[in-house]
């Protein structure tokens, strides 16, 4: 028997019998000298504003968003920005990282200005389709109270500050479907409308909770469960990824030269960073220190610990060798999908989600490098699909029990949920999808020379071409 043939031998019973032995003791657990009687939730309570009532300004849950936003604003220019820069070439390398940077900045505007009234503010509509210009520049967003139905302990302008990371990361993500090929300008504005026309819009159908009496969001409403942006960022991104491969088309020369990364330990760097800052990213979602933050930590990190060493033994089963760049992606894999699980499932359910996560988006990933369409930094295979899994899996192993604001999912006899989570899912992808061809189509148009860079800037290299700087001295 050869090795590969062993490896492959061994991943299949590791498969099939750690979900098996997780999911069978879920229902008894037992603790180091006998069983452990979990406690109800209803029997616990957590005191917030030295037993005020709610809503309130709690100093130590304003310090943890605080905390939490800073964690996810570093994801943005280092975490992404390292990552793709190190899986881009290195004539494009420094164009790469200087597009996340640019992303947080251009995003920071945006939000205060419109995006946030967009997303959050109370509905324009009645259908929880779109947020109105209310708060448009902030007005009416104090810094000394908190919103009337979002994070009750935390003043307002906190809260924007907090979710102004996520609008920021997403538009950074889709990045991968398009680099090396755009110019900056057109880069630049297409951050904006595509966080205006598809970011915004998916963030309010889910996230939105009627601010001032209005409706929630349409999916939010349906019952569609994300804790932390598996829907509205990870499938946005990922199918906007998708979307601008498909439109911009391939860089020249693919498929028939290889296109490997430039600098691996940059690509380990930007894992790590992301890793980190997803302790901000998923804790911070519960809007308070506490209980759920707690959950949503540890299945944070153990999905993405799963995912990560998955993830790199099938690469080593296909290839006879471990991957520092699969361990990389199996890590974000895991983190994508657990995303909007965190506050919702118990810690058995987190260790089947990364398994779920690194096979699913391992094989999505070699379906996608077997095509055409060149997606350069896997947005839609890790992100896109990876959210996907994540939607799917909230709606089947979702608990009351972990958090009763939630469901019950399939698991725990309740089949709509998961149907309610299909049905967000494909919400989102369509108009990401169809948003995002839209937007490209548009620009094109209207824009001199078209959004693509010369065949001739691109054999330069966009550093040269469109930066003006290489990111490496010669030597």
């Amino acid at each position: 028997m050869n090795r590969i043939s062993l490896i492959k031998r061994v991943l299949l019973i590791t498969a099939v019998a750690v979900p098996l032995i997780v999911g069978l003791s879920m229902n008894q657990v037992f603790g180091q000298f006998g069983e452990l009687r979990l406690p109800k939730p209803e029997e616990i309570t957590e005191y917030h504003c030295s037993g005020n009532p709610l809503p309130c300004i709690d100093p130590g849950d304003t310090a943890f968003m605080y905390t939490a936003a800073a964690l996810v604003m570093i994801m943005t220019p280092g975490g992404v920005g390292f990552l793709y820069g190190g899986l881009t070439r290195r004539k494009n390398a420094a164009t790469v990282i200087l597009q996340a940077f640019l992303v947080y900045a251009i995003v920071s505007i945006q939000w205060v200005i419109w995006g946030y009234s967009l997303t959050f503010g109370p509905d324009a509509t009645g259908h929880g389709f779109i947020g109105s210009f209310d708060w448009v520049g902030l007005n009416n967003v104090l810094h000394n109270a908190p919103a009337d139905v979002y994070a009750p302990s935390i003043p307002h302008i906190a809260f924007v500050m907090f979710q102004l990371m996520f609008a920021a990361i997403t538009p950074a993500l889709a990045v991968a479907g398009y680099a090396d090929r755009v110019k900056m300008s057109a880069f630049m504005i297409h951050v904006v409308l595509w966080s205006t026309f598809v970011y915004d819009f998916v963030g309010h159908w889910n996230w939105s909770l009627g601010s001032q009496g209005t409706s929630i969001g349409w999916l939010a409403a349906l019952g569609a469960l994300d804790f932390a942006g598996g829907t509205v960022i990870h499938i946005t991104s990922g199918f906007a990824g998708l979307a601008s491969a498909m439109y911009i088309g391939r860089r020249i020369g693919y498929g028939k030269v290889p296109f490997t990364p430039h600098s691996i330990p940059f690509v380990l760097l930007g894992a790590t960073l992301l890793w980190f800052g997803w302790f901000g990213f998923n804790p911070g979602s519960a809007g308070a220190a506490g209980a759920l933050e707690s959950q949503a930590f540890q299945n944070t990190n153990v999905a993405t610990a799963v995912a990560a060493l998955w993830w790199m033994f099938l690469s080593w089963a296909h290839t006879g060798k471990t991957s520092a760049v699969g361990a990389a992606s199996g890590a974000i894999a895991g983190l994508v999908a657990i995303t909007p699980a965190s506050g919702f499932v118990g810690t058995w359910a987190s260790i089947i989600i990364g398994f779920a996560a690194g096979t699913i988006c391992f094989y999505c990933l070699l379906i996608k490098n077997r095509g055409r369409i060149d997606d350069a930094l896997d947005t839609w295979p890790i992100h896109g699909m990876g959210g996907v899994v994540g939607a799917l899996l909230t709606g089947t192993f979702a608990e009351k029990r972990i958090n009763p604001v939630g469901d019950d999912g399939i698991f725990f006899g309740n089949p709509m949920q998961l149907a309610e989570n299909a049905a967000g899912a494909a919400a989102a992808a369509a108009w990401a999808f169809g948003i995002t061809l839209l937007i490209w189509k548009i620009q094109d148009v209207i824009w001199p020379g078209g959004v693509r860079v010369t065949p001739r800037e691109e054999e330069i290299g966009l550093d040269i071409a469109q930066v003006g700087e290489k990111a490496y001295a010669e030597e």
